[in-house]
């Protein structure tokens, strides 16, 4: 069928003269309300309004402008019906064969953090979304364009075919549509019901952002969605899986911890290197000191500027680098990490505090990132002997790092610096022994955490045999007081942090 009358009625008027024009010359004749109808004139465009179409004024501080049976008869109308264009002829209704609309900018007045309730209200399209929903039902005989990054594909095939548009096309524009209002419903769902935090239904309007290699393994097809800005692009390498993206997360929360620079170097999710440094290269080297080989492969991110020298040694120090992320790169880093072909280069803002949903038995969780910052003043030192400047400062790193280890899980370090990570494990002092194993005889004078309390003193004297000199964990077992006598026997401060910080 030709497209022989178009309805126009956008927010969004970027590109709209082009197309209207484009679509004039195709011998379209336009209809079109309120402020879209008056750009279009000045334009030079001829153009009917709605009010001259159905015979009503707009009312109601334009409310109501579309919602007549002339506009939603000429929309609604199956040309395959013979009763339904009878109907049309009875009542002089002209068909309409193309909607063009896109909607009130709900999402980004609520953002507003002084939005007042009434101008968020006003922004609640009520005509549009009615005008979408019968074009897209609607669409073997009409045709609906609400993103207008359409315009020049749609006037380019309409000049192919006559003036018409395949059936392909228009099913395609008609679940564009139907994903448009259901996001936009969804988003006035989400502000309505922003008191509660856990709504009684959870609706998530996520956009394509990645067709991936993969998922989880090569056999599986995976592509990532997100609900917004994913505060991250990437710059130069292959293109990524699922688990990269997960490794480069794990990573990019991990070095965000830390207001000095830090590096942080992640494989499968766990931290096999972690270090502050006075800049980015001198952090680069001391977490690859963690455990060298493990890092071969790993995803490393920077909480800071890359710069030539931090390139420099990310490119020879380790024979491979699957993904370097930080804030920015200068333009010789850039160009020493593309020399690695297949090195992922990720440019990622600090990470936002979007909730976290995992899915379960069938079901989802939705909960908070764990970005507590636990600090000091709010722990409490259960032993006599008390943590020195030095102990603390150890302490707190390791705190920060174990936090990012999944659990069980243990850490010793020293000097801004982690020596031994033991991840994963099923008991508390297996964890402690890996830990203590990868960090051999650096281990000695080390500060120990841990993600849960010791249940048991035998991780407390696992820890001090490494060489531990000072041991953080939240504490709350019932055998806390064995497990601090066996802290003051060995004669070291142990700190209860009060907080736990699991990672399943």
């Amino acid at each position: 069928m030709k497209i022989k009358r178009a309805l126009i009625s956008v927010t969004d008027k970027e590109g709209i003269e082009e197309f209207a024009q484009g679509l004039v010359a195709l011998g379209v004749t336009i209809v079109s309300s309120g402020g879209t109808a008056r750009v279009l004139s000045r334009a030079g465009i001829p153009v009917s309004t709605v009010s001259e179409v159905t015979g009503a004024p707009e009312m109601l501080d334009g409310r109501v402008k579309t919602l007549h049976p002339r506009i939603h008869g000429g929309i609604l109308a199956d040309r395959r019906n013979p009763q339904h264009l009878s109907q049309l002829k009875e009542h002089n209704i002209s068909p309409l064969d193309l909607v063009v609309c896109n909607l009130y900018r709900f999402s980004e007045t609520v953002s507003a953090a002084d939005v007042k309730e009434d101008e968020a209200i006003e922004q609640i399209d009520i005509g549009g979304p009615a005008m979408m929903r019968a074009a897209a039902k609607n669409y073997r005989s009409v045709a609906v364009v609400v993103n207008r990054e359409r315009y020049p594909e749609i006037l380019e095939e309409m000049a192919q075919r006559s003036g018409a548009l395949s059936d392909e096309t228009r099913a395609r524009l008609a679940a564009e549509a139907f994903e448009h209002t259901a996001a936009y419903d969804m988003e006035i769902s989400r502000w309505m019901s922003r008191a509660d935090r856990f709504p009684s239904k959870l609706f998530m309007g996520l956009d394509r952002g990645l067709l991936l290699r993969y998922g989880e393994n090569p056999h599986q097809a995976g592509g990532f969605y997100s609900s917004s800005d994913p505060g991250w692009r990437q710059l130069a390498g292959k293109e990524m899986s699922y688990t990269n993206i997960l490794d480069f997360d794990a990573a990019w929360r991990l070095a965000g911890e830390f207001s000095e620079p830090a590096v942080a170097i992640i494989k499968h999710t766990n931290p096999c290197g972690v270090a502050n440094g006075k800049d980015v290269e001198d952090a680069y080297r001391r977490a690859v000191e963690c455990d060298p080989r493990s890092a071969f492969g790993g995803i490393v991110a920077a909480n800071r500027e890359v710069d030539a020298k931090a390139a420099k040694a990310m490119t020879e120090l380790v024979a491979k680098t699957d993904i370097v992320i930080a804030p920015a790169f200068s333009p010789d880093a850039l160009t020493q990490l593309q020399s690695k072909k297949s090195t992922i280069i990720v440019e990622a803002a600090p990470p936002y505090a979007l909730p976290q949903i995992r899915s379960a038995a069938n079901g989802y969780l939705v909960q908070d990132h764990d970005d507590r910052v636990d600090s000091r003043e709010e722990m409490t030192v259960v032993t006599r002997v008390q943590p020195t400047e030095e102990d603390w400062a150890d302490l707190l790193f390791a705190w920060k790092v174990v936090k990012h280890v999944k659990s069980n899980a243990v850490v010793f370090a020293n000097e801004g610096q982690a020596l031994g990570i033991g991840a994963g494990q099923m008991s508390r002092v297996e964890a402690v022994e890996l830990a203590a194993r990868r960090a051999g005889d650096r281990a000695k004078g080390t500060a120990c955490a841990t993600d849960g309390f010791f249940p048991f003193r035998d991780g407390v004297d696992s820890a001090v045999e490494a060489g531990a000199r000072a041991i953080i964990h939240p504490g709350g077992s019932v055998r806390d007081p064995e497990v601090i006598a066996a802290a003051e026997e060995h004669g070291i401060p142990m700190v209860f942090t009060g907080f736990r910080h699991f990672r399943h």
